[in-house]
Formats: C-alpha cells, sequence, structure tokens
C-alpha cells in the first residue's frame, strides 16, 4: 500500500511541474489572440511628426539650379577619410527645430516645423517657395531619429533608425528580444510630444497592441522592459531555475521508478 502510495507520488511530479511550465508559456508567447484579429483591424499605417530637438536635412532643387542656391544652407568641405590630399567631401548642414517647433529657413525666415509630418512640411515648403521657384522640388529627412530600449532585454541601448519608420516589435529585435525575465505584458512605453511625456504600458501578449497609437514608435521614445518576479524576488530560486527543477524531478523520477521496479521484481 505504501509502494503504491509512493507510486502515485512520483507520477505527480512532472505533471505537476509540466503543468507549471505550460502556465508559465502563457506569460511568455506574444500575441496569443491573434487569430481573433482581422486584416482590416490590423492595417495601421502611420507617419512620425516633427518634435523640438530634431535635426532635419532639407534640400531645395528646381530646374534652375541656381535660383534655388539661396533656398539651402551652406555646405563645407569636409577633408576626406585616410588624410588623401586633393579629396574631399561636401557635408549638408542640417536645420535644428527649436523647443518651439521653429526652425529659421533661408530667405523665408521662421518656419514653424513642429507637430507636422515630413509630408505636410513639403507641401508647406513648396506653397512658400511659389512666389520664388518653379517646379521646386523639396526633400525632408529626419537625421537623428532613434529610440531607445532598456530593461530585460539582451542588447539594451540607443539604436539609430534610417527608415524613420519603426514598430515596436522591431525596436525589441534590434534589442535582441526580451529576456526569459522580461514582463511581456507590462512593457512601458515612454513618449515625448511637445514637451509633455506619456507613460503607456503594453501587453505584447495580446496582438490588440497593434492597432494602438504605440505600435510605431515615434523618434527618442523609450521602451522600458520590466523584470518579472522571478527576476526581482530573489528569494523566488525555484521560478529562476525551472528547467533545472524539471532536469532535477525527471532524474529523481527515473531513479525512483527503477528502484520499484528492482523490489518489485
Amino acid at each position: 500500500m505504501k509502494k503504491t502510495c509512493f507510486y502515485n507520488y512520483v507520477l505527480l511530479v512532472p505533471i505537476i511541474l509540466l503543468t507549471f511550465s505550460c502556465s508559465q508559456n502563457k506569460q511568455i508567447a506574444y500575441y496569443q489572440n491573434i487569430d481573433k484579429m482581422s486584416s482590416e483591424q490590423s492595417a495601421v499605417s502611420y507617419e512620425s511628426t516633427i518634435q523640438p530637438d530634431d535635426l532635419l536635412m532639407i534640400i531645395v532643387s528646381a530646374p534652375d539650379a541656381e535660383a534655388a542656391m539661396p533656398f539651402n544652407l551652406e555646405t563645407t568641405n569636409v577633408p576626406a577619410m585616410g588624410g588623401q590630399s586633393g579629396l574631399a567631401q561636401r557635408q549638408q548642414q542640417l536645420y535644428l527645430v527649436d523647443k518651439n517647433g521653429m526652425v529659421d529657413f533661408p530667405v523665408l525666415g521662421a518656419l514653424q516645423f513642429g507637430g507636422k509630418t515630413k509630408v505636410e512640411i513639403v507641401a508647406f515648403l513648396k506653397e512658400k517657395l511659389k512666389t520664388y521657384l518653379k517646379n521646386a522640388i523639396v526633400n525632408v529627412r529626419i537625421m537623428n531619429y532613434k529610440v531607445s530600449v532598456l530593461g530585460e532585454v539582451v542588447r539594451p541601448g540607443s539604436f539609430n533608425i534610417n527608415s524613420e519608420r519603426i514598430t515596436l516589435p522591431e525596436a525589441l529585435s534590434l534589442a535582441g528580444d526580451l529576456t526569459i525575465y522580461g514582463r511581456r505584458e507590462n512593457v512601458i512605453l515612454v513618449r515625448e510630444i511637445n514637451g509633455k511625456k506619456s507613460f503607456n504600458r503594453i501587453d505584447l501578449t495580446k496582438a490588440d497592441f497593434m492597432n494602438s497609437p504605440y505600435y510605431y514608435l515615434n523618434q527618442n521614445d523609450l521602451i522600458y522592459v520590466e523584470p518579472n518576479k522571478a527576476k526581482s524576488n530573489t528569494s523566488s530560486v525555484f521560478n529562476q531555475n525551472i528547467p533545472v527543477w524539471i532536469s532535477i524531478a525527471s532524474l529523481v523520477s527515473s531513479a525512483v521508478f527503477s528502484i520499484l521496479l528492482i523490489n518489485k521484481n
């Protein structure tokens, strides 16, 4: 009778560990309700807006190149890499958006760029340039577009974005993804718009955030991944070493089974 009870107890140990492991998986897997989302719901478009302290490269051109020159900042000659004489590269100077969202533009004077998208700025400048230029071409690019990822990720840090368009999952992938100790259901995104910071919590285990304003990131967004209880609670040794405990339990179970079979025979 005692052997039977002990045998049942041994069988129960791996079942409990397996059940616990399945519940942990629900806290780790991303986009668990993605099957409930339609393609129409997930079709979110986004374009970043210009913020204070953005560095903008703006180039104005026209069929009459000489007529367009006054509307561009002067360029400077920078020595080529390696110190080779006779070689130089031309570097376009940048416009810094001030704290009020203003830019001091050649000939046109102070212009309000803050809060506008790049498409809106291009249309805005073309309208202003009509008086001076025919068929003006305006190119605008944000030169200091970056996002920062901190906390429980593999490679925390700041990342420069060349495309000026990045999603939250893409930013996390640049940081090497969350570690096993990162809270996927409570990622914090800090965003500043017009001098005001907002703190937003995002649940990566649900696909719903793809329809939120936080799926696409703004320049200078900060992502913070909180540690879960297994990491923050140092006394919770079992949670931090689940794979080890499962391996130990399996070995113990195998040993006990062997002993029971030997005794039975």
